[in-house]
């Protein structure tokens, strides 16, 4: 499912020249972290947020705090991991959408493309997990999964979790296969095993991590 799919239009944006007090009342209805604003011609001018609008006096307009406006967005063709991204760059939970004309197309929740990224199969298909190690000048994702390959393992996904200036940490899931052979061969590979799971307990725990998560934002 493409992510732009996700994107909602029920709530539309206050127009530049709303009253405060509208600005008030939609953050009373909703759990919305910030607002997006439009102006007269409907161009999406940025968002307010729910902290500022609360100094905010009821009787003047909007107008008047264009100032406070938060001008973060995201295009209808961002890959997913961006406006992830993006919703923590902000500590906002709606992520205004415009297309790649500037034209204001709603906004995607955090729940969804949290939820998005929880169906994965880095999430859903059983496998192994493991994390390696290796100079930061020296790994590459081909020879990874020409390792994985290699023993019959299938890669279902593989981040960098960790990275300084010397090493970097890759965690990897891999399905169809144990894991013993694929960490020898790491291992002749000059790769540092920093752990390894053959059981689904650890993707099990960031999964509950994630739930509870959603839980918590939907308090």
């Amino acid at each position: 499912m493409k992510l732009s799919e996700f994107i909602i239009n029920d709530i539309k944006p206050l127009s530049n020249t709303s009253k405060i007090s509208d600005l008030h009342q939609l953050f009373n209805q909703l759990t919305f972290s910030h607002i997006p604003v439009k102006n007269e011609n409907g161009d999406y001018l940025g968002c307010f947020s729910e902290t500022d609008a609360h100094c905010f006096d009821g009787d003047k307009s909007t107008n008047e705090y264009l100032y406070a406006l938060e001008d973060f967005y995201v295009r209808n063709n961002t890959l997913w991991l961006d406006v992830l991204e993006a919703f923590a760059v902000n500590s906002s939970n709606i992520m205004p959408v415009l297309s790649e004309q500037n034209e204001y197309l709603g906004y995607y929740e955090l729940n969804d493309v949290i939820s998005l990224f929880s169906d994965s199969p880095f999430f859903s298909e059983a496998g192994g997990i493991l994390v390696v190690e290796k100079g930061i000048n020296d790994y590459s994702f081909s020879e990874i999964s020409q390792i994985v390959e290699s023993n019959d393992g299938k890669l279902l996904g593989a981040f960098i979790s960790k990275m300084n200036t010397d090493l970097v940490q890759i965690t990897l899931k891999i399905g169809n296969t144990g894991l013993n052979e694929i960490i020898q061969t790491f291992r002749r590979y000059s790769y540092n095993i920093i752990s390894g799971h053959e059981e689904d307990g650890y993707i099990e725990s960031l999964k509950e991590r994630s739930d509870y998560l959603k839980k918590y934002l939907n308090m």
